[in-house]
């Protein structure tokens, strides 16, 4: 029986502790007991700032430094380069989008004349691709990788797709909408476009069409 009552009392106890103090007003501040990092030590934008002693927050970047997500044009501006931010430039060019030059409303196919592949391109690919894809795509491409045993996609039997993936019906994509993709994001894939440049975006997809030319090959042998 004294554990019925004890049972009880800890309910009633909970009830009023959740639910009690619902509507009341105080000046003192909230308790969190989830805070989710509201209260973080930061410079907030367009705050004033204690630690500088102009006393503003904000601060012009580090001379001789390139913001994440930039890249540093080849060429200079007065040739014609356009340097891309965020995946998009000044122009709606097939390099910086992945879009069609002829008609921006479709994705294009192969590679930009301002890449030149080779074996250097290829490395910094797969090493790229092992940074920021195989996590989730499998080292393979076979879109097994060490996320798809953990989380939400084992509780719902989700898997990443895989580029070289035979039983993947849109295994095959078009490069300018592989781009896309790494820039912007899809479904539950998060963008990249502000941290991967433009020029490993292309590299990374270089080296995803020699593993479905690999995958291919191994289908016919």
């Amino acid at each position: 029986m004294k554990y019925f009552f004890l049972s009880y009392f800890f309910i009633a106890l909970m009830v009023v502790g959740l639910a009690g103090t619902r509507g009341s007003k105080s000046t003192q501040p909230p308790l969190e007991i989830f805070p989710d990092m509201d209260q973080q030590a930061k410079v907030k934008y367009q705050a004033a700032s204690g630690f500088f002693a102009d006393g503003i927050g904000s601060r012009l970047p580090v001379a001789n430094t390139v913001p994440m997500g930039f890249e540093v044009p080849g060429k200079p501006a007065a040739d014609g380069a356009k340097p891309a931010v965020f995946g998009f430039s000044n122009g709606l060019d097939f390099y910086s989008t992945g879009r069609s030059k002829e008609d921006h409303d479709f994705y294009g196919d192969g590679f930009p004349a301002e890449l030149e592949l080779d074996a250097a391109l290829l490395e910094r690919g797969q090493q790229r691709f092992g940074i920021y894809c195989a996590v989730c795509h499998g080292a393979s491409g076979n879109g097994k990788g060490i996320t798809s045993k953990y989380g939400i996609l084992t509780a719902f039997n989700f898997q990443q797709p895989g580029a070289t993936d035979p039983a993947n019906a849109t295994a095959y994509r078009p490069t300018g909408a592989i781009f896309d993709t790494i820039t912007n994001g899809k479904g539950l894939m998060g963008p990249y476009g502000g941290v991967i440049p433009v020029r490993d975006r292309w590299a990374i997809i270089a080296y995803i069409r020699t593993l479905q030319a690999a995958g291919k090959e191994a289908g016919v042998q």
